[in-house]
């Protein structure tokens, strides 16, 4: 995590990583909306449907470390969330999936897709600014523990709009978003997409404020 922190505060463009992973937190931010109306049929199917609206095409590193951080995101959510499936199998109130559920998979989604590019990259043996013990990881190790200890840093949309609700100052975008609080589906999202600057900066090393795990990171 260090040495990925490093190589991108020297180079924000490195990998192309800053920038994909922007793209994909605003693109899974407007898809927040529909999922919340509509669900889906399967974790098969919702993995397929956000690896398509999210992860997108592209060839990089990055671009599949999107990919796979969607799967494992969708993954980690489920063992959260056991009524998730309700939803999945047409159960749930509506057919759509609960915010809180989306908002945890909108902050296991970065912490995931960090976790990916790293694995990647030790598999790789792609060079950071920062010389890395290059080793197997049979078992997705470095993911998981990545993921385990990134995903708190990244905001939660749900978290903020309680905020916007009661202090209108409490997201930047809260003047545009603060008169539509009262309603998630519409509020949710915009407030989500509001926030992917700062998550993604975050997971990535470059807003240090809050990131207290960096040194233990470094072990």
């Amino acid at each position: 995590m260090r040495a990925l922190h490093e190589t991108l505060r020297a180079d924000r463009s490195a990998f192309g990583l800053y920038d994909t992973a922007c793209v994909a937190g605003e693109r899974l931010a407007g898809v927040l909306g529909s999922l919340a109306t509509e669900g889906a049929e399967s974790s098969d199917a919702l993995v397929a449907r956000l690896v398509s609206e999210v992860g997108g095409d592209g060839g990089t590193l990055a671009d599949a470390a999107v990919r796979r951080g969607v799967a494992a995101a969708v993954r980690d959510v489920r063992d959260r969330h056991p009524e998730m499936d309700d939803a999945m199998n047409g159960n749930g109130a509506g057919g759509g999936f609960a915010w809180d559920i989306l908002c945890d998979l909108y902050q296991v989604f970065f912490a995931d897709m960090v976790g990916e590019f790293l694995r990647s990259v030790v598999a790789e043996h792609v060079k950071l600014a920062v010389p890395v013990l290059i080793a197997t990881d049979p078992e997705g190790r470095i993911a998981d523990w990545v993921a385990e200890n990134v995903v708190d840093l990244v905001p939660n949309p749900c978290e903020a709009s309680a905020e916007v609700t009661g202090h209108a100052q409490a997201v930047d975008t809260a003047q545009s978003v603060v008169g539509v609080a009262q309603d998630p589906p519409t509020a949710l999202p915009k407030i989500a997409e509001s926030l992917v600057p700062r998550a993604v900066g975050k997971v990535l090393g470059l807003i240090l404020e809050e990131t207290t795990g960096e040194a233990g990171a470094a072990a």
